[in-house]
Order: C-alpha cells, then sequence, then structure tokens
C-alpha cells in the first residue's frame, strides 16, 4: 500500500491564478503579479502582534549590548545581509551590532551554493564562529520553515540561552518549536510555484524593515521621523544632515553646515549644542545620559 505524500506547503503549492501564466502577454503577466504582491501586505499585517514583540525584545538586546543575527539560505539570506547592512550607514551603529548569516558563506550572497541550506551543523558552526551568547538575539528566516541550516543555528542559540525569533511564510513549521517568537505571515503560493524571492521574499523585506526600523526608534535613532543618527558618508547624506539640523535649530544652511564641522558631523550633538547652548563635549555627555535620546536631550 502507497503511503500518501503529506500535503505540499503553501509556499510550494500552485497558484490558481497563474497556471497558464506562459500564454499571457507582458500587461496580463504585470496585472497578476500585481494583485498578488497586493497580498502581501495584509499577510504582515497578519503578524503585528508578533511583530511588535519582536521589536520590544530586539531593542532590549541593544540596550544591553547585544546583537541582532539573521540566518537564512538563499533569498532569506540575502535579505537578512541587506537589512543588516543597510543599519550603519542609517542609524551610526557599529556593524558588529547587526549581523547577516547566510548558507553557504559570503559567495553565496551573489552565486547559489548547491546544498548549503541542507547543512545543519553549519548553522551551529557559524553561530560559534561570531561568539553568540545568551544577550544576542537570532532570527531564522526560512520561506519553507524547515531549512536544515537555519534549524541548526536556532537550536544551537536556544543551548547558548539567546533570544530566537523564527520567520516563515507557512503555518505549522519545523521553525516554531525552536523560536520564542514566531512571525508567520502566509502569502500563498508564487505566481511561479516553489519561487519564494516573490511574493515571500517580498513580507521577508517588509518584516524585516519593521524589526530593525522599529527597534532603532525605539533606542532613540530618531526624532520624529527623522534620521538624526545618520552617518554622512557621501554628499547626499551631508545635504540630508545639514537640512536635518536646519529644520531643527532654524539655523541658515550655511550656518548648520559650520555647526556640523564643529561637531564632528554628528547631528544629535550639533542639535544639542546649540538649541542648549552647550560645547559639542556637553552636548555629547547630555546624549549620553539620555541614552542617546534626542527629544529626552532637548526636553531635560
Amino acid at each position: 500500500m502507497q503511503v500518501p505524500l503529506p500535503p505540499a506547503a503553501a509556499t510550494e503549492s500552485r497558484n490558481g491564478a497563474s497556471m497558464a501564466i506562459d500564454s499571457l502577454s507582458s500587461l496580463q503577466l504585470v496585472q497578476l503579479m500585481n494583485s498578488e504582491d497586493a497580498k502581501v501586505a495584509t499577510a504582515v499585517c497578519s503578524q503585528s502582534l508578533q511583530i511588535a514583540k519582536a521589536i520590544d525584545v530586539v531593542a532590549q538586546c541593544f540596550r544591553n549590548g547585544g546583537r541582532l543575527i539573521y540566518m537564512g539560505a538563499g533569498t532569506s539570506g540575502r535579505l537578512g545581509v541587506l537589512d543588516a547592512s543597510e543599519c550603519p550607514p542609517t542609524f551610526s551603529v557599529p556593524r558588529t551590532m547587526v549581523i547577516g548569516l547566510i548558507a553557504g558563506g559570503p559567495a553565496a550572497l551573489t552565486s547559489a551554493i548547491e546544498g548549503a541550506e541542507d547543512l545543519h551543523d553549519q548553522g551551529a558552526s557559524d553561530l560559534q564562529a561570531i561568539t553568540l551568547t545568551a544577550v544576542d538575539v537570532v532570527m531564522g528566516i526560512a520561506a519553507s520553515g524547515r531549512t536544515p541550516y537555519v534549524l541548526g543555528g536556532l537550536k544551537y542559540a536556544h543551548e547558548v540561552g539567546a533570544s530566537t525569533i523564527g520567520f516563515a511564510c507557512n503555518n505549522g513549521s519545523a521553525l516554531i518549536a525552536l523560536s520564542d517568537i514566531m512571525i508567520a505571515p502566509v502569502v500563498g503560493p508564487e505566481v511561479v510555484t516553489g519561487s519564494t524571492r516573490l511574493k515571500a521574499g517580498s513580507a521577508t523585506k517588509m518584516v524585516l524593515n519593521m524589526l530593525t526600523t522599529g527597534a532603532m526608534v525605539l533606542i532613540g535613532k530618531t526624532y520624529g521621523n527623522l534620521m538624526v543618527d545618520l552617518t554622512a558618508t557621501n554628499e547626499k547624506l551631508r545635504d540630508r544632515s545639514q537640512r536635518i539640523v536646519s529644520e531643527l535649530t532654524a539655523l541658515s544652511p550655511v550656518e548648520a553646515r559650520r555647526l556640523l564641522t564643529e561637531c564632528e558631523g554628528e547631528v544629535k550633538t550639533a542639535i544639542v549644542a546649540h538649541n542648549r547652548q552647550m560645547t559639542p563635549a556637553a552636548a555629547r555627555d547630555e546624549l549620553t545620559a539620555c541614552c542617546g535620546h534626542l527629544r529626552k536631550a532637548l526636553e531635560s
């Protein structure tokens, strides 16, 4: 007697709307994909409470001097590395504060490394290589929810005592048992069966954006919606820094640039120094006393 196969996960199921995708015109393809992509935001919204809990955990981790570590394979891993790499210039944090690990190592960012995602023990090894500790948070990203590399990493993280967050686009995934918090936006079958770089990838990017942005806001990396802790590494960002200082101090662009130069390019220091009539050194001390929160430093 033949044993029936288990039902395919949502990410591996065929999408009824795209059965004849190869017979569609370019415009019809665009319209089909757009209608499917519209479902992603709804799926992510359904996980709002879990995402908010994860933001709180990550923010507390940062306050305690810990790190957020993303783990994934393929698209999931690349998106984790992308989010991690964008935190330092956006929020002026050390590159070691948010880390992205991808199955197969750095080479897997641009080329598929066959079989890397199936190496269960490599997940633990990669975390050991960066000296994972109990104050860190590990987020395992796997659209399928069953990637061995990710499962191995989360298992090791639990053994170390680190907090764990799971992300999958299927319900009832193997990640649940290894995750303190499970985020599972079920986006449904892809327009190309199993191609999780599509809707699942979009959902992943949205959630990671929320996670790091939310945590950074909670630890004082913005003032309102202004990016006051950016690192001005190019002319565009230098111009943005000047505009922020001008807006929050009522200084002219020329005066704002001069103040920024005196404050070594530190936007928050410049604003506190001017608005509180302090030296740059005193402004830094005030910000330190307020744990980096500009609003608290201005109102104290």
